[in-house]
């Protein structure tokens, strides 16, 4: 077991995630002429991953402490073979509605721990690099789907567009079989003996002082998190609800940006203004291989800029190519000028959005919350994000439909959701570049949450007072990645 060996299986998490993100976008044209789909029906199949995996992700937290974190992840690629086959054989849409829905369940089980098994696995001067790697997985997740649809929809393949995901899932269930549990899980279960084997086999080379210096530090982990286990309420307290509010911002404001609409839907949105289907699957590809570059240019910048320049620029940008998008369709009548214009646009508009509230909003959301509330927080953040990611998607295609606002009009209210998000990150949302996760908790506790850079005030908390006498040392916290 080597860095290799994670980063291997981390990138197969990461791609069965962004695969069945993705695959819907080529699917749903074909199926809309076969099956002659409504708008609304359009909608609740896309929507019904989302759904899926709010319930997935709420039960990974326990299924984690229950059966580990491995055999989670196990259940998880299982859960999307099943979901995929019915897929694959689905008839109608209400079944097919059902089945991504049980695809959802094990992305949602997938997304939330598969980061905290890499996270515990891996030796610390590794986690960071694996926690910003695991957004570029899923966009190659993105990526890959998008290419299997152009490639099969010369045939009108659509079950093979879904049985293309079988090939990752396969893969990271093989791959864990083999791989062990991790060594904070074992020593919880007082498995003491395999928890330092494991942790031998993961750090080649550390002697038995260096094994047992980290066991003892896993042990007072796990009797902090026992001792001061956080509760919701936690997130309560006034001098943490400024920061619940940042992060409810983050993540409804990534998925109210209007990203999966245009992941989703930019085929058929395509095929409504009058392009082939390979045209249209082929422009797919085009935006996926931008979405896969702009996220690696943010994994070198989001040290260096800073969080608020990062969401800032990218909401300008969003603002932007959206305003333009439906300016050209609204007022271009010319076929091909039209494809042209409006793929320059989205092509701009994902770009700002990779290098602003994609990946970022991630890393903020693992920043901000101090340590008690920190699992409380992101669990309620990732909720959040999911639900918005439903919401979004069931409404897209009633939305832009040419009887209600049209895809002009669409393009034009995700481009007012980002003039809001623009004044939010310049004006409220704190910056977290260059600062320990103790020196953010310790500024929210004294009331001043964006530290030099400037953030929300806290209300009730006078500068200076400290709310809590104790000031937890913060740990580590797995990540689930935006699609």
């Amino acid at each position: 077991m080597n860095r290799a060996t994670l980063y291997t299986f981390g990138a197969f998490g990461g791609i069965l995630f962004g695969y069945d993100l993705g695959v819907i976008a080529g699917v749903l044209v074909l199926l809309a002429k076969q099956w002659q789909l409504s708008a609304f029906q359009k909608g609740v199949i896309t929507a019904s991953l989302s759904v899926g995996a709010m319930a997935g992700a709420m039960l990974a937290g326990r299924l984690c402490n229950l059966i580990g974190r491995k055999r989670t992840i196990m259940l998880a690629a299982s859960v999307v073979i099943v979901g995929t086959l019915g897929c694959a054989l689905a008839g109608s849409w209400p079944v097919m509605m059902a089945t991504r829905g049980v695809i959802g369940i094990g992305v949602g089980l997938s997304s939330a721990t598969v980061p905290t098994y890499l996270a515990e696995l891996a030796p610390a001067r590794t986690r960071g690099a694996l926690g910003s790697l695991n957004q570029l997985f899923i966009v190659t997740g993105i990526l890959i789907a998008f290419l299997v649809d152009y490639a099969l929809s010369g045939h009108d393949n659509w079950k093979g567009m879904f049985l293309g995901a079988l090939i990752p899932a396969a893969i990271l269930l093989a791959g864990l079989a083999v791989l062990p549990e991790t060594p904070r899980w074992l020593l919880s279960k007082g498995r003491d003996a395999e928890a330092r084997a494991v942790l031998a086999a993961a750090r080649p080379g550390a002697g038995a002082d260096a094994l047992d210096t980290e066991i003892g530090e896993i042990r007072d982990i796990i009797r902090r998190d026992t001792e001061e286990r956080g509760r919701i309420r936690d997130l309560w307290q006034p001098w943490v609800r400024p920061m619940v509010v940042v992060a409810l911002i983050l993540a409804i404001g990534q998925q109210f940006s209007g990203v999966n609409a245009i992941n989703a839907y930019f085929p058929t949105m395509l095929k409504s203004l009058g392009f082939a289907t390979r045209t249209a699957l082929l422009s797919a590809v085009v935006l996926g291989v931008v979405k896969f570059l702009f996220t690696v240019w943010e994994l070198f910048v989001v040290d260096r800029w800073g969080r608020k320049p990062l969401l800032t620029i990218g909401a300008a940008v969003m603002v932007v190519s959206l305003f333009a998008a439906g300016l050209v369709i609204k007022n271009v009548h010319d076929k091909d000028t039209l494809g042209t214009l409006t793929l320059i646009f989205l092509i701009l508009y994902l770009a700002g959005y990779e290098l602003g509230w994609g990946a970022t909003v991630w890393v903020m959301i693992g920043e901000i919350f101090p340590l008690r509330a920190r699992a409380a927080g992101t669990g309620l953040a990732t909720t959040v994000l999911w639900s918005a990611t439903g919401i979004v998607t069931a409404v897209f295609p009633t939305m832009s439909a040419k009887n209600h606002l049209g895809i002009g009009g669409a393009m034009w209210v995700f481009a007012g959701v980002n003039v809001v998000l623009l004044l939010l990150a310049r004006f409220f949302i704190p910056e977290t570049k260059g600062r320990s996760l103790e020196q953010i908790e310790r500024d929210l506790r004294h009331g001043e949450p964006g530290g030099a850079a400037g953030g929300p005030a806290v209300a009730g908390v006078p500068a200076g007072a400290d709310p809590d006498d104790s000031l937890e040392v913060p740990g580590e916290v797995g990540l689930i990645p935006e699609s």
